[in-house]
């Protein structure tokens, strides 16, 4: 039986002894804020990455759906995990272990040639495909208005501004490429100058600008070289006036709400600060 499964359902840990029969976890790297389980285990000489759900998980059906239709561009390089196994059904899967450092917190954050890389990889995934949404604006606002029914610590006048500000707001069509959602130095590796990509679990069709999203609200705020490497590596600015402060409300709404659920104190401060400037914004 493979041993050290215990945070993972009697089916998820049935599916993986099934896959990796006798495997052994090396390390848990699971977040601790979500329900999300995420194990390196080590099996037949090499190691691999199981990822697994609660049962409220809508990551791993999107992490799976990314990994089948939209990551070859990465993994075919070598900069993104490798599908093995995966059940949307059991909410489990399987990858190959990529190796490297985190780039949050090491010294490969602060280097302009890690944001060009990753404005690079970015442009590939960003490139596969485009549709246009006549709704997607419209749902969008809908559900940032539905955010202010969740618990939060939004001030009341912030949040009646707030809502008059999207009540504003035209609802053009817009233009969807496939994204990773969460972009940010968090979910990427640095193996020997090389970055690579973690993470899928908000993989999704959006406005090819919302993966600037969490960036511009940490690393391009606090260096502007930054800023300029990544956009240089993506080959442009996709940051249209109006959709960008419309998208960054929307963020920061998000930020707040979701950091305040589940306790990140320093993460809802954040992204108070984002609700603050981006309707700074607007007035200048």
């Amino acid at each position: 039986m493979t041993s050290g499964l215990g945070n993972l359902s009697v089916r998820q840990r049935a599916l993986v002894d099934r896959w990796l029969p006798g495997a052994t976890v090396e390390r848990d790297h699971s977040w601790g804020l979500v329900e999300t389980t995420v194990l390196e285990l080590a099996h037949a000489g090499s190691r691999f990455i199981v990822k697994a759900g609660g049962n409220d998980d809508a990551h791993i059906e999107r992490e799976l759906h990314a990994h089948r239709h939209w990551l070859h561009p990465w993994t075919s390089r070598g900069r993104a995990p490798s599908l093995v196994h995966g059940s949307a059904d059991v909410k489990v899967l399987v990858t190959r272990y990529l190796p490297g450092e985190l780039v949050l917190g090491s010294k490969h954050a602060d280097y302009p040639g890690t944001y060009r890389q990753a404005g690079e990889l970015l442009a590939l995934l960003h490139a596969q495909t485009v549709v246009v949404d006549d709704d997607y604006e419209r749902r969008e606002n809908e559900r940032a208005l539905a955010r202010f029914g969740e618990p939060h610590r939004i001030a009341a006048a912030t949040v009646e501004r707030l809502r008059a500000e999207i009540a504003s707001w035209p609802t053009p069509p817009a233009t969807l490429v496939p994204t990773h959602g969460d972009w940010q130095p968090r979910n990427w590796l640095a193996c020997d100058g090389v970055i690579g990509v973690i993470d899928f679990g908000r993989a999704g069709m959006r406005p090819a600008a919302t993966d600037f999203a969490r960036l511009a609200a940490q690393e391009f705020r606090r260096d502007p070289s930054l800023e300029a490497a990544f956009v240089d590596g993506y080959g442009a600015d996709p940051r249209e006036t109006g959709a960008w402060h419309r998208n960054r409300c929307r963020e920061a709404i998000g930020t707040a709400v979701w950091a305040y659920r589940v306790g990140d104190e320093g993460f809802e401060a954040q992204g108070h600060r984002m609700i603050a400037e981006a309707l700074a914004s607007r007035e200048a």
